[in-house]
């Protein structure tokens, strides 16, 4: 992650050579072109099979009328995945050489989400979170010996910074043991300790030396996420109103919530992909707070997909809460996102109260179409589509700020400024 400091530029050819084992030294933040690798890809596309679980627990969860045990649980498994992802992310920036061990980790890795994901469903209805917790144990036993390996090559701060990152790690895995023995009133309140413990690691670990992560390489890589994230809940939603319409021949009622859950969907996409955003992430400070508060944009993209399972399932009477709540389900993740997104980045790229208002307005109409009863859904998806014509419309006379290098703004337009 970051600190208050910046190092000095690494040459971007640090990682060097062409053997199947390499030193696994700094890359340089001057590399230009630098892109999402294959195996990037791949790791998203596998954290996702696990998203979907926790998705699915949390529908069922939702639709039986437990939805505070249901959300705890989801905050609590999504915590892990993308935490899990997020210092994978962050390392890969600053570290990646693409030798065979570097790949072979980045394996073992993919497969603790996997065997974290076979855990979801008894952690959600039997609060077992051994599997769960082997998992997660799996991919950061892994991180950390990346973070070894990366101590070896390095000399000086990079080298304390990397045994911090690998030490924090480990003894973090070790107190999440917790969640194993407790007695299960005490687990939530020991998650949220555990939780800003990994949360400070970071800081810690890169008090007086940051690792040379790329801006652009970063914001692509949270795009990306961000994309698959979305995709997901598309996906999610789809297979709810196919089995609505096969199972309970509710076309006209379901026509509504279909056509409003992918108005959602790609307001949600335009919105988020307005602005380009690694100028921003230039200045430390923002990029860690960014980085972090990401947790609430993927957490809440995924959550609409299962909203919208929700809404089908009240909408077929398959779902035992009123269409009130089911409603709920959909509009509320769906201002999160918004609210969150306009937190981290599309406000620094706004000039004047009317452009600053857009996202803000737009997430308090869309949880007052929750109470638009079984047109909730289609009301929401309207007015997200309507913010972002607002936004457009706003942008074309008065064009966005744009980011300097320093994270700090000019008066440069940078194209389109949804929000």
């Amino acid at each position: 992650m970051t600190s208050s400091t910046t190092p000095p530029p690494v040459p971007s050819d640090a990682p060097g050579g062409r053997g199947p084992l390499r030193r696994l030294r700094a890359r340089g933040r001057d590399e230009a072109h630098r892109t999402a690798s294959p195996l990037e890809l791949f790791f998203d596309l596998c954290f996702v099979v696990a998203v979907a679980q926790a998705g699915i627990e949390l529908v069922h969860s939702v639709a039986e009328g437990h939805a505070g045990q249901g959300i705890l649980d989801y905050a609590m498994v999504f915590f892990a995945l993308w935490w899990a992802w997020m210092n994978f992310t962050w390392f890969a920036s600053a570290y990646d050489n693409d030798d065979v061990l570097y790949r072979v980790v980045t394996l073992v890795q993919i497969a603790g989400v996997l065997v974290l994901a076979a855990g979801v469903s008894r952690a959600f209805e039997e609060h077992d979170y051994l599997v769960v917790w082997l998992g997660y144990a799996i991919m950061r036993v892994a991180m950390a010996s990346q973070w070894l390996r990366a101590a070896r090559a390095a000399e000086g701060p990079e080298r304390t910074t990397a045994l911090r990152y690998a030490g924090g790690v480990l003894t973090c895995q070790v107190g999440w043991l917790g969640l194993l023995f407790l007695p299960e009133g005490a687990r939530p309140w020991w998650f949220l300790v555990m939780a800003l413990l990994e949360m400070c690691v970071p800081p810690f670990a890169e008090r007086g030396h940051t690792t040379s992560w790329h801006p652009r390489h970063i914001a692509e890589r949270y795009g990306l996420f961000t994309i698959i994230v979305l995709g997901e809940t598309i996906a999610a939603a789809t297979v709810a109103v196919k089995s609505g319409i096969d199972e309970n021949d509710a076309l006209n009622e379901l026509l509504p919530l279909a056509a409003g859950g992918l108005l959602i969907v790609f307001a949600a996409w335009w919105i988020y992909f307005a602005v380009p955003v690694h100028g921003h992430l230039r200045s430390s400070r923002q990029a860690f707070l960014w980085g972090y508060g990401h947790y609430l944009v993927f957490a809440s993209a995924a959550a609409i997909g299962a909203g919208l399972e929700v809404a089908v399932e009240e909408t077929v009477g398959a779902a035992h809460i009123s269409t009130l709540a089911a409603s709920a389900a959909v509009t509320l993740p769906t201002a999160l996102y918004l609210l969150t997104v306009w937190a981290l980045h599309s406000r620094h790229f706004k000039r004047g109260i009317s452009q600053q208002l857009v996202l803000p307005a737009t997430a308090l109409l869309v949880i007052c179409c929750t109470f638009l009863g079984h047109w909730a859904v289609l009301a929401a998806g309207a007015v997200c589509v309507l913010s972002v014509v607002a936004g457009e419309t706003l942008a074309a006379t008065r064009p966005a700020v744009a980011a300097d290098p320093s994270g700090t703004s000019t008066g440069t337009s940078t194209g389109t400024s949804t929000g």
